[in-house]
């Protein structure tokens, strides 16, 4: 019913940069929040940026000033736009997506996640 794909990753030298993507599709009647995770190996989950229905951002304070949540709602798409990346922000990136979708006369509203992106840091 739902899908998430992402674009974007790949390999970057440290100081640079990189933006990623993520396209909502289906039958989607409204999108909450939006999210960027990321998990090291080794290292749990962990949340890098939220931004809400009214644009309100959370950043986690190893990216703040380095990283900028967007999205566009008519597209259905969130991005995440890394700027003086660093070895360890090294992981693989997973966008989430807080909504609600259509089947048959039903609503049904949860969380999705996208398949993953690998972004690796190194020189």
């Amino acid at each position: 019913q739902v899908q998430l794909v992402e674009s974007g990753g790949g390999l970057v030298q440290p100081g640079g940069s990189l933006r990623l993507s993520c396209a909502a599709s289906g039958s989607i009647f409204s999108i909450n929040a939006m999210g960027w995770y990321r998990q090291a190996p080794g290292k749990e989950r962990e949340l890098v940026a939220l931004i809400t229905t009214g644009d309100s951002t959370n950043y986690a304070d190893s990216v703040k000033g380095r990283f900028i949540i967007s999205r566009d709602n008519a597209k259905k798409t969130v991005h995440l736009q890394m700027n003086s990346l660093k070895p360890e922000d090294t992981a693989v990136y997973y966008c989430n997506v807080d909504l609600t979708y259509i089947s048959g006369s039903h609503y049904y509203t949860g969380e999705y996640w996208g398949q993953g992106t690998q972004v690796t840091v190194s020189s």
